[in-house]
C-alpha cells in the first residue's frame, strides 16, 4: 500500500505550522514539568539510563536504601540531567545500562551526544557507576565505561570502582548493593532478587513462515502449568531460563495480552556457527514437549508499555518477530476501542513471511489499523525496506506526529532500528525526535 506525497497548499501549510508550534509548546512543558522534579534538592541523586527498565529499577532500589539510612535521594532518569544540574550536585550514583554494540540508551542518546562532548568542571562531584550489560558484545558495558571514564576525566571523584554486571549477574548486584548500603550507614536492606520463575507447558507451537528463505519463526502459546494466568501489559517481556544453560536468561516480547487467555511468544529458532540450535530458541521451537516444563518468569518493561500513549494516535514500526511486542500493543489498544493505529512491518517475501496475514488483515478492513503499509524486501527487482516505507509517507508521519501521534519500533537493532531512525531524523528533525523521546512518545525495542 502506498501513496504519492504532494505540495501543500497554503490553507494546510499553515494548519501543520500551526499544530507543529502546539507540539512543541506540548513537549516543552512536559520537559520542564520532569526538569522541575529532577532539580528538586536531594543529598543523593541517582541517575539511570535505562532501555529495558532494567537501570530504572535498580535505580529506585538504591535511592530507596540511601533512605533507609536517613538520607535524602531521589532517582531522575538521564534524560533531565544537564551541565547545570551536575554542577549543583555533589554526590550522584549512575546507574547505566549499555544498548547493541555498545551504544547509550535511547534516553541518554542526548546527554552522550552533546553533554559528553563538551568539557565541564566536575571536581566537586563524587560519583559511582553500576554498568549493566552482555558480556557477549564485543563493547561490553561500553555506555557505563564511557560514562565513567569521562566523569573521572572532568575531575570528578570515585566513591568506589565501577561495578560491571553481566547479564543481571547477582554477584555484582549484590556488590553494588553493599556499597550502597555503607553510603547510607545500614546494613538492613531487603534482597534484589528478581522474581523466581515458574513451570509453564507450551500449549501451541504454529510454524509462522513455511518455506521461507529465513529462519523458522514459530508462534507459540504458553500456560502456567498450575494456576491461574499471571497479570502483564502489553509491551511487557518473558524471561525463559533453558535448561541448557539456566543461569542466562533469554527475553522475548509477549505477544499477547492477558485477557486472551494465553501467554503468547514469537520465537525464530536460532542456530550457532556449528549448526546447533540456540539453548533457549531451540528449547522452545523443537525441544520442548508439550507436558516439558517451561521455565518462565514476566517483566514489566515500563518503557515499552503504552501507558500516557494509551488514547493517542499509534505509529508501530517493526520487522521479523518485532511484530509480537507490536501485536499485543495493537491489541491492548484494539480492545480498549482505539482504532487510530498505524502499522509499517518489514520482512523478506509476502508469499511466505506476512506474519499473522489473515489478524492484521482483519483489522485493516474492520478499520482498527487506519493504515497498514508492508515492506517485503525480497520481492521485486529493488530491495525495500521498512525505513523506505517512512520515506514514501513522510507528509503522513509527519501528520501522526503533529496531530499527538507516539512512535514504537519493536524488531532488529542492526539495520532495522538504525534505518528507521534515520529515516525519523529526515523527516522530523534530530531536535523533535528528542523531544518525543523525552516525553516518552518515541521508545524502541530492539535487540
Amino acid at each position: 500500500m502506498t501513496f504519492t506525497t504532494e505540495p501543500l497548499r497554503w490553507g494546510g501549510a499553515l494548519a501543520l505550522t500551526g499544530s507543529y508550534l502546539a507540539l512543541c509548546a506540548g513537549i516543552w512543558r512536559a520537559q520542564w514539568r520532569k526538569r522541575a522534579v529532577a532539580n528538586a534538592p536531594a543529598d543523593w541523586l541517582v541517575v539511570y539510563a535505562s532501555q529495558t527498565g532494567n537501570a530504572h529499577y535498580l535505580a529506585e532500589r538504591s535511592a530507596e536504601l540511601l533512605a533507609t539510612g536517613g538520607l535524602s535521594a531521589r532517582a531522575a532518569c538521564i534524560s533531565t540531567l544537564d551541565l547545570d544540574l551536575l554542577r549543583g550536585a555533589t554526590q550522584v550514583l549512575f546507574i547505566a545500562a549499555t544498548y547493541g554494540e555498545g551504544d547509550a540508551p535511547d534516553t541518554a542518546a542526548p546527554f552522550a551526544g552533546r553533554l559528553m562532548a563538551a568539557g565541564a568542571d566536575l571536581a566537586h562531584l563524587h560519583y559511582a557507576v553500576l554498568a549493566l550489560g552482555d558480556a557477549s558484545y564485543a563493547n561490553y558495558c561500553g555506555f557505563g565505561r564511557a560514562l565513567d571514564a569521562w566523569l573521572a576525566q572532568q575531575g570528578a571523584t570515585r566513591l568506589f570502582e565501577r561495578i560491571d554486571v553481566d547479564r543481571g549477574d547477582t554477584r555484582a548486584l549484590a556488590a553494588w548493593q553493599h556499597h550502597v548500603g555503607r553510603l547510607a550507614g545500614t546494613a538492613d536492606a531487603p534482597d534484589w532478587e528478581a522474581p523466581a520463575y515458574g513451570a509453564w507447558r507450551i500449549g501451541e507451537r504454529l510454524l509462522l513462515n513455511p518455506g521461507s528463505a529465513g529462519a523458522p519463526l514459530y508462534r507459540l502459546a504458553l500456560l502456567p502449568a498450575s494456576g491461574s494466568l499471571p497479570a502483564w501489559e502489553a509491551g511487557d517481556l518473558a524471561q525463559v531460563s533453558p535448561p541448557s544453560d539456566p543461569a542466562h536468561p533469554r527475553e522475548y516480547s509477549i505477544a499477547s495480552i492477558p485477557s486472551e487467555g494465553r501467554l503468547e511468544l514469537l520465537v525464530r529458532l536460532q542456530r550457532r556457527e556449528d549448526g546447533t540450535p540456540g539453548a533457549a530458541s531451540g528449547w522452545l521451537c523443537e525441544g520442548a514437549a508439550g507436558d516439558d516444563a517451561i521455565q518462565l518468569r514476566i517483566r514489566a518493561h515500563q518503557r515499552f508499555r503504552l501507558g500516557e500513549n494509551a488514547r493517542r494516535p499509534l505509529v508501530a514500526i517493526g520487522n521479523g518477530s518485532g511484530l509480537a511486542g507490536l501485536r499485543a500493543l495493537l491489541k491492548a489498544r484494539i480492545n480498549a476501542g482505539v482504532d487510530d493505529n498505524w502499522l509499517l512491518f518489514g520482512e523478506r517475501n509476502a508469499a511466505h513471511d506476512f506474519l499473522l496475514r489473515d489478524e492484521l488483515r482483519g483489522w485493516h478492513d474492520a478499520g482498527w489499523l487506519k493504515r497498514l503499509d508492508l515492506a517485503f524486501s525480497r520481492d521485486g527487482a529493488q530491495r525495500r525496506y521498512v525505513q523506505d516505507l517512512l520515506r514514501a509517507n513522510a507528509r503522513h508521519v509527519a501528520d501522526w506526529v503533529e496531530r499527538g501521534a507516539a512512535i514504537y519500533v519493536c524488531g532488529s537493532l542492526q539495520g532495522m532500528a538504525g534505518g528507521v531512525h534515520e529515516a525519523l531524523v529526515e523527516i522530523l528533525g534530530e531536535e523533535t525526535l528528542d523531544a518525543l523521546t523525552a516525553d516518552a512518545r518515541y521508545r524502541r525495542d530492539v535487540y
